[in-house]
C-alpha cells in the first residue's frame, strides 16, 4: 500500500515561522520525499536481484535511495511534529532524562543549539539504547543515522527550513524554533518509546 502523507502534522500559525515558509517545506519537500519514496518500492517491484552489482546496478540504486528518502520522511514527521502556536517549557521525563546526563537544561540547550550552527542538515535529541543515554546527534545528510537510537526531539536545519523568512540569519530561526517547541510530544515519543520503563529494567 502506497505511502500517504501525513497533512494532520502540518503546523500552522507558528510564532516566528510564516505559514509560507512551512506551506513550501511540508507541501514541496516533505511530502516529495513520500511521493519518491512510493516510486523507489514501485521501481522494485520489477528490480533485478541477479543484476546486482556493488559499482552499478538498478537494485543498489533504488536501495540506497530508499534509506534516503526513509529518513527523510521520518526525521520530518517528527520535526512537524515537535512544533505548536503554543510553545511549552519542558517537564515530566525528557527534563529528568536532559537534567541526568547534561546536569541542567540550559547545558543541554546550549549544546542543541550550538549543534544547530554546527549542523548542514539535522540536529537530533536521541535516546541511544545500547548506552541506554541521551544524545544530541548531528547529521548532514539523511543516510546518516545511529541505527540503535530513537529520535526525540528533530530541528531542521537545512536552508530550505528557514531561508525564506531569514535568509542566512540561521541562529534567529533557532530562536524561532525553541519559541514553538512542544514538549509534549517529546514526552508522548518517551512513553511511546517505553524508554522509562526500559531504564529501570536495565539498572536491576
Amino acid at each position: 500500500m502506497p505511502r500517504k502523507a501525513k497533512d494532520e502534522l502540518k503546523p500552522k500559525g507558528l510564532q516566528g515561522m510564516s505559514d509560507k515558509l512551512i506551506d513550501n517545506h511540508f507541501d514541496i519537500l516533505y511530502k516529495g520525499y513520500v511521493n519518491k519514496l512510493n516510486e523507489i518500492e514501485e521501481s522494485m517491484k520489477t528490480a533485478d536481484p541477479a543484476a546486482a552489482n556493488a559499482t552499478y546496478s538498478l537494485i543498489r540504486e533504488l536501495k540506497k535511495e530508499e534509506v534516503f528518502a526513509t529518513n527523510a520522511i521520518q526525521l520530518h514527521e517528527g520535526y512537524f511534529q515537535n512544533l505548536t502556536p503554543s510553545g511549552n517549557r519542558p517537564g515530566g521525563a525528557i527534563l529528568e532524562l536532559i537534567e541526568e546526563e547534561w546536569g541542567s537544561y540550559e547545558k543541554w540547550e546550549a549544546e542543541f543549539r550550538g549543534l544547530g550552527l554546527a549542523a548542514r542538515g539535522w540536529v537530533v535529541l536521541a535516546f541511544n539504547w545500547d548506552d541506554g543515554r541521551l544524545h544530541n546527534y548531528l547529521t548532514d545528510i539523511h543516510s546518516e543515522g545511529v541505527w540503535a537510537a530513537s529520535p526525540l526531539l528533530i530541528l531542521d536545519v537545512y536552508e530550505h527550513a528557514y531561508y525564506l523568512d531569514y535568509g542566512a540569519a540561521r541562529k534567529a530561526y533557532i530562536d524561532a524554533f525553541f519559541t514553538n517547541l512542544d514538549w509534549s510530544a517529546v514526552n508522548a515519543r518517551i512513553e511511546r518509546s517505553a524508554i522509562i520503563e526500559w531504564r529501570k529494567q536495565a539498572v536491576r
